[in-house]
């Protein structure tokens, strides 16, 4: 009778950093040549920053998500799963489409230098881009059911502690400031525009999200009373 060998902790830490080193280089050659060949300029140095902070802080979430909570990281990775509605397929589409456009039109600005930006609102941009991130990795830590797509789970319980005690819905903070990051790092005040787009989008996601919410998660009728605020503390 033969048995098989374990993986050792070795394997299973190079299943998972492989990949990510991997994925690094990937997303470093194409996000920064993609950045350069639209900016004109391949020592367009805002858009190598915005590069190596975007594709290094990505992979460490990965990595984070694939040690301490890999079922999370599944749901993370199903873009539009079945049981979304088409109206929210929509939303998922013209999201990635504005996140698309934010670098685009950036680096474009730097290629017509349609505006000039002031390096240190670039190094603000590059902080709120970090900041955007930490936020996630709060959100990701008290809430092991943060997917992509709108629905609940077997077993989901209302989150209410951390950054849930704050606002109803952390992880679209992140969000706001990951968009309003990119063009600031990037040096374009023109794909700030974007944002007017993309904004009336993301109240009406959440408005879409606690309708499902309130009918389908056990609490958190009780848990939007104690909690006021979805976005943004005493204003919304």
């Amino acid at each position: 009778m033969t048995t098989q060998a374990q993986p050792t902790t070795t394997d299973q830490g190079n299943k998972i950093i492989l990949p990510a080193i991997r994925n690094f280089v990937i997303g470093m050659i194409v996000l920064g040549a993609i950045l350069c060949l639209l900016a004109g300029s391949w020592t367009y140095w805002r858009g190598w920053v915005l590069t190596v902070l975007f594709v290094f802080l990505t992979s460490a979430q990965g990595v984070y998500l694939a040690i301490k909570d890999p079922e999370l990281l599944k749901r993370r990775t199903q873009v539009a799963p079945e049981g979304e509605s088409k109206a929210q397929r929509i939303f998922i589409i013209v999201g990635l489409l504005s996140m698309l456009g934010l670098f685009i039109v950036s680096a474009l600005d730097r290629r017509f230098g349609w505006s000039q930006m002031p390096l240190i609102v670039s190094a603000i941009g590059d902080a709120l881009l970090v900041f955007s991130f930490y936020l996630y990795y709060l959100v990701f830590r008290e809430n092991s059911y943060a997917a992509t797509s709108i629905k609940t789970f077997e077993g989901q319980k209302v989150i209410s502690s951390g950054v849930y005690g704050i606002v109803r819905h952390p992880k679209y903070v992140g969000d706001l400031f990951l968009i309003i990051a990119i063009p600031l790092a990037l040096g374009s005040w023109w794909a700030l525009v974007l944002i007017v787009v993309t904004l009336p989008g993301l109240v009406w996601r959440i408005l879409d999200e606690e309708k499902l919410l309130n009918k389908d998660l056990p609490g958190y009728v009780e848990y939007t009373q104690k909690v006021r605020y979805r976005l943004v503390p005493y204003l919304w």
